[in-house]
């Protein structure tokens, strides 16, 4: 699994784990965060999320293997456009970053936190 949580009382720990690829996010992991996210703020015993990089690297940011798969693609990412006529966001190609949660989150980061991970 790429994304897990620990709860503590009100306090809910995401964490990206995916060390293999230094908790780069692909599509897979992009959508497990997004929900992650809005189980988080949809669940009324939480009051703060924490989300944390496991194995030392908090994000490296957008999968640059699983980008390279996507050659010859015409527009790999067109899903996550604004559609013209519509003023719902679609998810972030990160996961929950057009999100407008409801409860604080807060980014405990140590280690690397590059381009689209920080």
């Amino acid at each position: 699994m790429t994304i897990r949580f620990e709860d503590s009382g009100p306090v809910r720990t995401i964490i990206l784990d995916r060390f293999e690829a230094r908790n780069a996010m692909d599509p897979d992991s992009a959508v497990a965060l997004h929900q992650a996210c809005l189980d988080f703020d949809a669940n009324t015993a939480l009051s703060v999320a924490v989300l944390w990089g496991a194995g030392g690297a908090f994000c490296a940011g957008w999968d640059l293997k699983f980008a390279g798969t996507l050659v010859g693609h015409d527009d790999p990412l067109a899903e996550l456009d604004f559609a013209a006529n519509t003023t719902a966001a679609p998810r972030g190609p990160m996961g929950p970053t057009r999100l407008s949660l409801s409860k604080p989150v807060i980014a405990a980061i140590e280690g690397p936190a590059v381009a689209g991970g920080m």
